[in-house]
């Protein structure tokens, strides 16, 4: 393979070899730039030359621009001169060299460490501005209810909730029947057949009804509010609405956020009642304990706590996932490329929160003696 090879002769650097994806990302730049204050690539010496590497050059470029330096290509051909402007024109100035070209070192881990974090901190603070000004949309509704899209909230309850309503009855279905079955052995052991009502009972209810209903929702809906408001992006319909006047956060964010807010405990109700008929299919099947036993043994043992609980929680998972997607779909840049990139980013982060809240939800209540 041609390797790319760039050497130094005063303020000229000549590069020679292929300039393409394959070399680039094993080169490793070993360049003294400072000493210099005008600096030259002479292109005669090359072979081949993609877009990688003129991507390549033009981050270098930017990069020694930034630091006051006059930069300069020279002999480049005339299709790739032109390849070279069609690049420079479609450049992204905050764009970095490609990672495969950065020295790997203990400097660069904790580099690219601080820059993640960095922007870990600026996506967090962009999310906090952002729930801001959805709550101040849903306060200015209220003092104008009139304003508030309740067509849109109706068709957005049907179309993100209740038509997941099959898959969710299902994956509760199944829950229920492998907890009992699970439990149904061991139960057996030790002659405490009808214990099985307590544990299918208390975890369906209180954590595993809610959890598994709001993943699937995350995992449903979420990508399907982030790709339709990227390709609203895309397409400048949210611009153009911001340029009519029409406020984005009451037309496009509202509705969606509230839909799944307010359905999110319906739905768990469905789902709770749903994993308690497959345990008490199995506790019938394997255990001999009849769905009136069941029932009546349910009463005594699950106390009506645990039922708020888990249909407290489904509002909050409802809201989380809402702002989540919404948050990820305005952040779609101007590509077909960033509406995947931001779908999988949104079910990611709305999944990893509902959980993470989850948590922090049975500490907190474990700990209150809840």
């Amino acid at each position: 393979m041609n390797k790319l090879s760039i050497k130094e002769a005063s303020s000229i650097f000549y590069v020679s070899g292929a300039c393409d994806k394959n070399s680039i990302a094993s080169y490793t730049p070993r360049l003294d730039f400072e000493k210099y204050t005008q600096i030259v690539f002479d292109f005669s010496g090359i072979s081949s030359l993609d877009t990688t590497g003129i991507v390549f050059f033009l981050c270098l470029k930017h990069e020694l621009e930034a630091k006051g330096k006059s930069v300069e290509f020279k002999n480049l051909s005339e299709q790739n001169l032109a390849l070279f402007k069609l690049c420079e024109k479609n450049y992204t100035p905050d764009a970095s060299l490609p990672k495969s070209a950065k020295k790997a070192s203990l400097k660069g881990f904790f580099i690219a460490l601080g820059e993640r974090s960095l922007a870990s901190f600026i996506s967090l603070k962009n999310f906090i501005s952002f729930t801001g000004m959805v709550f101040l949309s849903f306060f200015q509704c209220l003092l104008k209810p009139k304003d508030f899209r309740f067509i849109s909230f109706l068709y957005h309850i049907e179309h993100s909730a209740f038509k997941a309503l099959g898959i969710i009855a299902l994956s509760s279905m199944l829950i229920g029947v492998v907890l009992a079955y699970q439990a149904a052995y061991q139960l057996a052991q030790f002659g405490a057949n009808i214990f099985i009502v307590d544990l299918v009972g208390i975890s369906a209810t209180r954590e595993i009804a809610p959890l598994i209903t709001a993943i699937i929702i995350a995992g449903r809906s979420a990508s399907s509010y982030t790709a339709q408001i990227g390709v609203m992006k895309i397409t400048d319909e949210v611009n153009a609405m911001n340029t009519m006047g029409f406020d984005s956060a009451r037309f496009i964010i509202l509705p969606r956020v509230m839909a799944l807010t307010l359905a999110m405990p319906f739905i768990v109700i469905i789902s709770d009642i749903v994993s308690i008929l497959g345990g008490m299919i199995i506790a019938d099947f394997s255990l001999g304990i009849n769905y009136f036993e069941f029932i009546r043994r349910f009463k005594e043992a699950i106390e009506l706590k645990h039922i708020l609980i888990g249909i407290i929680k489904a509002p909050m998972f409802g809201l989380l996932i809402g702002l989540i997607a919404c948050f990820r779909g305005f952040e779609v840049k101007n590509t077909t490329e960033s509406i995947g990139i931001y779908t999988t980013k949104s079910v990611v982060n709305a999944i990893f929160w509902v959980i993470a809240f989850d948590a922090v939800f049975s500490v907190f209540l474990t700990k209150a003696g809840i």
